[in-house]
């Protein structure tokens, strides 16, 4: 039986200053930091085969912090690919979260935020919808392949392309996916048998 182990990144500096990041590339906080190694130390006994992370710097360095504290994997490969970046904020990228509630109201950035189908202002947003045209399928090409061959993955990614994958491979309806929250340096581990996950 394989498994799959589901990470957000720890908390960044643009999350510590309540901004909206998307595709911007900024580092981890020290508390986030804090956060991949405790959650490396949750992992540390548990053989990992390989790793999938995002383009951006803090899933990037969430995976190598976890793999640092890692007891029993040697030389595990690790492949990045932009389509499990975070969904692109478009024109909200670097605004204050609470500047832009005083000036669009709590309703309207709620639905940019957490909407499954309306992406935020700008050219470059996405929804959840789109983003998850781009993490579903590398989830198909590039992850399933690892876990048909019976490897434990880690994908260290960021809230939302991971909103999009537990709620294909959960099977949540767009009104469930709303309420989904997923938690900073939190490992969300999954068995994977026979093209079916379920949760650890």
């Amino acid at each position: 039986m394989a498994t799959m182990i589901l990470l957000r990144h720890g908390q960044s500096v643009w999350n510590a200053a309540n901004k909206f990041t998307g595709w911007t590339n900024v580092g981890l906080s020290e508390v986030g930091e804090a956060e991949a190694a405790k959650a490396g130390e949750e992992l540390a006994d548990m053989q990992i085969h390989v790793v999938h992370t995002s383009d951006l710097i803090r899933a990037q360095h969430t995976a190598e912090i976890v793999m640092q504290h890692n007891r029993v994997s040697n030389d595990v490969p690790t492949h990045r690919d932009f389509r499990l970046n975070e969904r692109h904020y478009g024109d909200l990228q670097g605004l204050d979260k609470s500047d832009t509630r005083a000036k669009y109201g709590d309703e309207q950035v709620h639905i940019w935020r957490r909407s499954y189908d309306v992406p935020p202002p700008g050219k470059d947003g996405e929804s959840l919808a789109m983003c998850a045209k781009r993490t579903l399928p590398y989830l198909d090409e590039a992850i399933k392949p690892d876990l048909d061959s019976g490897m434990t993955v880690l994908v260290a990614a960021h809230g939302n392309s991971l909103r999009s994958i537990v709620m294909e491979i959960e099977g949540l309806s767009k009104e469930e996916v709303l309420s989904l929250e997923i938690a900073t340096g939190e490992p969300r581990i999954y068995s994977y048998e026979n093209g079916v996950f379920t949760r650890a």
